[in-house]
């Protein structure tokens, strides 16, 4: 048998499996509806975060939340990157996000003129004159959280404190309360980017 007459033979076999397939339909006539809500997925190389080190406390008083920019979650992100380069954990994370949050709603702000609060920049809101650092060090994000982080780690017990505590006793703000009303999305964006 030619080449020629061999194909044309495998490919009109071929072609009946398919046509055949198209008349008789799908095999499985099966009626059951599926569930299309979105499913938590958790990757078998990155383990789930502990959600009870997040808020071990549980949140003070109502919650704040506000939808996040592409820059905005980019800082999220890098203070988690921070936060794990400084051997801290979740929880610490979970504190600085709340600050940033309530000090500059996670924007590495700049000097805002009459609107600035002496000389708060970044976002933590820290001042070059207080000792934070230069302006260009502290609107680095890693420099500003590892500066956070380090006042942080000299608090002692700041683990057992509510998150509004550990922050207002390394910010001294003029609003000591404000920094609870962010646990829950800080939480959120911890538990979210940890293991990304």
């Amino acid at each position: 048998m030619n080449t020629t007459i061999l194909r044309k033979s495998i490919l009109g076999i071929a072609g009946l499996a398919v046509a055949g397939g198209i008349a008789a339909g799908p095999l499985n006539h099966d009626t059951t509806t599926v569930d299309t809500r979105p499913v938590a997925v958790v990757q078998a190389d990155k383990p789930a975060v502990d959600t009870g080190k997040l808020i071990p406390h549980g949140v003070q008083g109502e919650q704040s939340r506000i939808d996040l920019n592409d820059e905005q979650t980019a800082n999220a992100k890098a203070i988690i990157a921070a936060t794990k380069k400084a051997g801290m954990d979740e929880r610490a994370a979970v504190v600085s996000i709340a600050t940033s949050l309530q000090e500059s709603k996670l924007e590495n702000l700049g000097h805002l003129g009459d609107r600035n609060d002496h000389d708060s920049q970044g976002l933590f809101q820290q001042r070059p004159s207080s000792g934070w650092g230069t302006v260009e060090q502290i609107t680095d994000p890693e420099y500003a959280t590892m500066a956070f982080l380090k006042g942080l780690k000299q608090v002692d017990g700041w683990q057992d404190m509510p998150l509004t505590k550990a922050a207002q006793t390394v910010q001294v703000s003029a609003y000591p309360d404000h920094y609870a009303q962010w646990e829950t999305q800080a939480a959120d964006l911890v538990a979210q980017h940890w293991n990304s």
